[in-house]
């Protein structure tokens, strides 16, 4: 059994290992050739966390395992990420555990990179004005994953707590790129693409303030209860997910179907897209809508990765169990 440490996996994946591991799984769902199983996340009724499991196979990766792991809102002032997970990964072909890997690291890349991967496949490809609504620990992940898909000329942000834009703004900086922090309508007006990373439980972004063309990428819903954009949003979008199951459940659809704004079958897998078997957006004045719920197939797709890279540079630490 291999164990790879969190700090082995920042040395061994990066952005673009990412981006590949993620667009492959989700074409693999697609294709019905991997499948996540049902999430289980729960407040546990101590310390405002919320924990869970995130499991699946794929079949075509001959990936099998589970995340574990969840969001304790306190720990920045402690000095750690809010976002604590590891990913155990097990043999498909005899059930033994094959790696246990650190999932803090992977957690971020992988989530920038399912946004990067709807930024490449359903935005403009002349956008150039990158709007992040949210400025916590996952937002400069998504930041420097997001530059890497279009030629964005500058950054808005806008985030709850403004004392947290400086850190935003300084990894704008180190790609190059001016950054202005704005209010939500502003940003919604002249942005071509939209991240919204956050934790919130209501609508930041309303129908109104987004200008035709707009490709927003809605990430930090993955919960009832949460919510990021405002219902009327998505029922006058073309909307996209990883999992159609999740988005209903747990992601940005729930509330727009909830309210009768759209249904299930108004959801088209992201993966259709990258297989080509739908053509994702339409024309240039459509807004597209990315729910990236976050499906646990993501998470052993980056882990497995990590764990074929680590034991090829001698990084892994192989143990008896």
């Amino acid at each position: 059994m291999y164990i790879v440490s969190e700090e082995t996996c920042q040395s061994v994946i990066g952005r673009s290992d990412a981006f590949s591991a993620v667009e492959s799984v989700f074409a693999a769902m697609a294709r019905d050739d991997a499948y996540n199983f049902p999430v289980i996340r729960e407040a546990i009724g101590y310390q405002d966390a919320l924990y869970g499991f995130k499991s699946g196979f794929d079949k075509a990766g001959l990936t099998l395992g589970v995340k574990s792991g969840g969001y304790w809102p306190e720990n920045s002032a402690k000095g750690l990420t809010n976002h604590q997970s590891s990913v155990f990964l097990f043999d498909p072909d005899t059930g033994q555990l094959h790696a246990v890997v650190g999932g803090n690291y992977l957690t971020a890349v992988r989530t920038a990179a399912a946004s990067a991967v709807s930024i490449a496949h359903l935005s403009r490809p002349e956008s150039s004005v990158l709007g992040m609504v949210g400025a916590g620990h996952q937002s400069g992940f998504q930041l420097r994953a997001a530059v890497e898909q279009r030629q964005f000329s500058k950054v808005l942000a806008w985030n709850h707590h403004p004392d947290m834009i400086p850190g935003l703004a300084k990894i704008a900086e180190e790609v190059g790129l001016p950054f202005e922090s704005v209010e939500r309508e502003q940003l919604g007006a002249e942005s071509d693409v939209i991240i919204s990373i956050t934790s919130a439980h209501e609508a930041l972004l309303k129908r109104d303030w987004i200008k035709p063309g707009t490709h927003i990428a809605s990430m930090g819903t993955d919960t009832k209860g949460k919510q990021e954009l405002d219902p009327e949003l998505l029922s006058n979008a073309s909307v996209f997910t990883d999992e159609i199951a999740q988005s209903i459940s747990i992601g940005e659809a729930q509330h727009a179907i909830a309210a009768s704004l759209m249904k299930a079958e108004d959801i088209t897998s992201i993966g259709a897209v990258i297989n080509g078997i739908h053509p994702g957006r339409s024309s240039a004045d459509e807004i597209t809508v990315f729910d990236g719920t976050g499906v646990g197939l993501q998470d052993l797709a980056v882990a497995s990765t990590a764990v074929r890279l680590a034991i090829e540079e001698g990084k892994a630490n192989e143990i008896e169990f």
